[in-house]
């Protein structure tokens, strides 16, 4: 790695084909390459001063350069701005490799910026993060991790079992000056540590929402209306609508977002009995959709009423679930759940209201974990409660401190200041290439 660390490297960090493509140059030689490939270079670099001109692959455009320790990667960088064809951003990088750089790999900008202490292994995870948020909520989480919330978070319990750890190891070597170690003050110190794992290791469900999104079921009897909502939701003729019962055979799935966060509509063929091969295994994929939901939306038609066949289906369904009063705008009878219609569109804010109100997540500024972090940190939750139980045994002091470096251990893992060379890799590997 510290081979790798001394070489250039260059991808583009945009997407090949808009207008602009940006391409980044980092390392102890970028200035070399920049003045290789820009005709323009300056025989004094100012930094973070863009300069135009016109490169040796035959493209005009803007180069950037950043001094070393004052850039993205903590290193000498030049971010150089072309025309976005690929040939432009091929040829560029191309002549970049002739001037002594190589490609980058996977991440590896941002790996360099977190061995160069520009970052933690929290706020790099925020980069990916953003790069990759599909809904509002991914996007406001990725920044809370990129400002380095979590790490701050995570870094104050550490401190804490830290302290925790020192408290003991006093009393061990230096019992004469510091006293015994009162080990009711230390239990009660290690339970609000404790606590503050718990109140980390609680956002992990609200986490996978923000970051995945929900999935969203709408099932219900034939000719409950359906499909008509399920494109209604989607603001577009997706599924097919017709009076015949039976119509939809598979299931349909389709995104969107609501409340911030994304949204997977899964649209299912009319739960009954049939003797049509077909429709019977569109009926088992639609018990099998429910099932797996994160939600479910039974819809009936309002103006038949919510009889016993429907009462019945909507028992049995063991995921949350909400009623939806379908065909609301025709003459309809009193019945459980949202009045909607998919036809005149009245309604469907008020049930998208519910449904996020159902499986969303409050999206402020608290940070989430990321499945990363959730066996790190019940590793350490565990290694704590381990030394609560310690203490109450009657053996000696210095056991505790085994359990603490432990925690610590687990949740310098998180933010990376214990984490060994191959976690680092493997956190980077899934990175894209120019990032």
């Amino acid at each position: 790695m510290v081979d790798r660390l001394a070489q250039t490297i260059v991808a583009p960090i945009t997407a090949v084909g808009g207008s602009v493509a940006m391409v980044r140059v980092s390392g102890p030689m970028a200035y070399s390459v920049a003045k290789a490939v820009f005709a323009n270079w300056p025989d004094k670099v100012e930094p973070r001063r863009a300069v135009y001109g016109t490169f040796v692959h035959g493209d005009d455009g803007l180069a950037l350069p950043f001094a070393s320790g004052a850039s993205y990667t903590g290193d000498e960088t030049v971010e150089f701005s072309v025309h976005g064809s690929a040939a432009s951003v091929a040829g560029l990088v191309e002549a970049c490799c002739q001037a002594g750089a190589r490609p980058a790999g996977p991440g590896e900008f941002t790996m360099r910026a977190f061995l160069s202490g520009r970052m933690d292994l929290t706020q790099a995870e925020g980069v990916r993060t953003l790069v990759e948020a599909q809904s509002d909520a991914a996007l406001r989480q990725g920044r809370l991790l990129r400002e380095g919330r979590l790490s701050a978070m995570v870094a104050a319990v550490r401190e804490a079992v830290l302290g925790a750890l020192a408290t003991v190891e006093a009393s061990t070597d230096f019992s004469e000056e510091v006293g015994d170690l009162d080990r009711d003050v230390l239990d009660r110190r290690l339970a609000d540590i404790v606590g503050e794992t718990d109140r980390l290791l609680g956002t992990a469900a609200a986490s996978r929402v923000a970051h995945v999104g929900v999935t969203v079921a709408v099932v219900g009897k034939p000719n409950a209306g359906k499909s008509s909502l399920f494109n209604a939701l989607l603001n577009a003729d997706r599924a097919i609508v017709t009076d015949v019962p039976g119509t939809t055979r598979d299931a349909l799935h389709e995104t969107i977002q609501a409340g911030g966060m994304l949204m997977r509509l899964v649209d299912t063929a009319g739960l009954r009995e049939t003797s049509d091969t077909v429709e019977s295994v569109g009926v088992g994929r639609s018990r099998d959709a429910a099932s797996e939901a994160d939600l479910v939306l039974y819809v009936y038609d309002a103006s038949a009423g919510f009889d016993e066949v429907d009462e019945a289906e909507f028992e049995v369904i063991s995921r949350p679930k909400l009623a939806v009063a379908n065909k609301a705008d025709l003459p309809h009878r009193d019945g459980p759940g949202t009045k909607v219609s998919a036809v005149t569109r009245s309604g469907l804010d008020e049930l998208l209201s519910r449904v996020v109100g159902s499986v969303g997540v409050a999206v402020g500024e608290v940070p989430f974990v990321l499945p990363r972090h959730v066996p790190l940190l019940q590793r350490a939750r565990e290694a704590l409660v381990d030394v609560r139980q310690t203490l109450g045994q009657p053996v000696p002091d210095d056991l505790a401190a085994v359990g603490l470096r432990a925690a610590a251990r687990a949740l310098g893992e998180i933010t990376g200041e214990t984490a060994t060379p191959d976690v680092v890799e493997r956190i980077f590997h899934d990175f894209c290439i120019g990032k």
